[in-house]
């Protein structure tokens, strides 16, 4: 048994195809099938069932298959911590952040980065809350940013980032003043536009709504924040949008036909954070980096309520 049969295993149980798993591990299909099978032959046990429609794990390959994830992603960070001896800020590092962050951080971050870490070469994915949690715990990802509190991250590190207030985006022609600030009570009459299902901004939105009575236009679900600007720009509703994407909507061509607005006192805000997995041999940039956007300009800004 070794590191390269693990990987196929762990292959097929990430993509249920033969095929694809092989191009993932850039093999032939045939060379990956006659490897799981001599894996299978030296444990003694059916690994994987295999049908013409389909390729399923048997309960024990399934956890084989999870004890395998970690032991590579184990061997990974032993390479990983060989390299971060010498220089710890150099080579790949992949950073993984929510389609509501990262439009609107990373052109803050990206040029401060490379000045700060010059021989780092970040590779960047943007992903859905639980496709980050997941890719990160699969060793995909040395570290994501998101919001949090958020269910299924127990167990890894974070370090906290920064608290993003909510601004209410609203039609130019909306009753509410120009300029004015705005309390959560201005929500109860609106009805609310939200992004679809899978977005951790749409469930805190919808808390916010549930606390003042607020309803959310049932019959639209927007898949981008930039998506949902443009449906208040049309008249459809208000929405709440994170100041950093607010702020970034400013140069648009209609940015003026959305109003946006303050709220008052008590702000609803979301913390944004950013985690790894505990005891990785990335930790040390990560926390450099994660120090790297408590420092920006744009964050700092939102700290002190400019």
């Amino acid at each position: 048994m070794n590191l390269r049969d693990l990987r196929y295993l762990v292959a097929v149980a990430d993509h249920r195809h033969f095929g694809r798993a092989a191009e993932a591990c850039f093999v032939s299909q045939p060379t990956l099938s006659a490897q799981l099978k001599k894996l299978e032959e030296f444990l003694g046990v059916q690994l994987v069932e295999r049908t013409s429609r389909q390729v399923m794990l048997t309960p024990i390959g399934a956890e084989v298959a999870q004890r395998a994830r970690y032991i590579l992603n184990t061997a990974d960070d032993i390479v990983e911590v060989a390299r971060a001896a010498s220089d710890p800020f150099s080579g790949d590092f992949r950073l993984g952040l929510i389609p509501t962050v990262g439009p609107y951080l990373l052109p803050h971050l990206v040029p401060v980065m490379r000045e700060a870490f010059p021989r780092l070469r970040p590779l960047l994915y943007e992903e859905q809350t639980a496709h980050c949690l997941e890719k990160l715990r699969r060793g995909e990802l040395d570290a994501v940013i998101l919001a949090v509190p958020v269910e299924g991250a127990e167990g890894f590190a974070q370090l906290p980032l920064y608290d993003e207030p909510f601004v209410l985006a609203a039609p130019r022609d909306h009753a509410l003043e120009e300029n004015a600030p705005v309390s959560l009570d201005n929500l109860t009459s609106e009805r609310v536009l939200l992004l679809e299902e899978g977005h951790c901004l749409r469930d805190q939105a919808l808390e916010i709504c549930k606390l003042v009575g607020a309803t959310n236009e049932r019959e639209f679900r927007a898949t981008s924040l930039e998506t949902l600007r443009q449906m208040v720009a049309s008249g459809a509703g208000i929405t709440l949008l994170p100041e950093l994407a607010a702020q970034a909507g400013s140069g648009l061509a209609n940015a003026g036909a959305v109003r946006m607005h303050r709220f008052s006192e008590p702000q609803p805000k979301r913390h944004i954070a950013i985690l790894w997995r505990k005891g990785s041999a990335r930790e040390a940039t990560v926390k450099a980096l994660g120090e790297t956007v408590q420092s920006l300009d744009a964050v700092r800004s939102l700290q002190q309520g400019i």
